[in-house]
């Protein structure tokens, strides 16, 4: 039998895919995964957030997070997929620690996202409120 593996993967799709289209991808990923002795655990879906680089002119992205678990060889499988999909921007696929549970392992990483973006909040509400401080530039009139 195969060794079997934990993984997440985070998945960028054109932000022009239908919901259609992104439940067929997904159920697509989820027989492959199963076909290789593995279950998904979960799927997080995070949205249309903007691209750090863009990609083919595109800025924006329909952002995934999923947690799994399979045999190695799926991974070639699945990143052999989204290469050929024009529907995937980007994909990052990352090996867990076995020895953690891969429900313990999104719970600790809700965590660091909750932190995360707190502390872009309060970045965004500091930039705000040094814009709201800075004094308008007055034209200068020359004669």
């Amino acid at each position: 039998m195969e060794k079997v593996n934990n993984y997440e993967a985070i998945i960028i799709l054109n932000p022009n895919t239908t919901e259609e289209v992104q439940k067929a991808f997904f159920k697509k990923n989820q027989a492959t995964i199963a076909s290789f002795s593995g279950e998904v655990n979960h799927l997080d879906v995070w949205g249309q957030r903007p691209l750090a680089n863009p990609v083919d002119k595109i800025s924006r992205g329909i952002y995934f997070h999923t947690t799994f678990n399979a045999g190695p060889d799926c991974i070639s499988e699945l990143e052999r997929q989204f290469n050929i999909s024009e529907d995937v921007i980007h994909y990052m696929h990352t090996r867990l620690d076995n020895r953690v549970t891969l429900s313990k392992h999104v719970e600790n990483f809700k965590e660091v996202l909750k932190e995360s973006n707190k502390r872009i909040e309060e970045r965004e509400q500091k930039a705000q409120a040094r814009r709201a401080a800075k004094k308008p530039r007055r034209p200068t009139t020359r004669s």
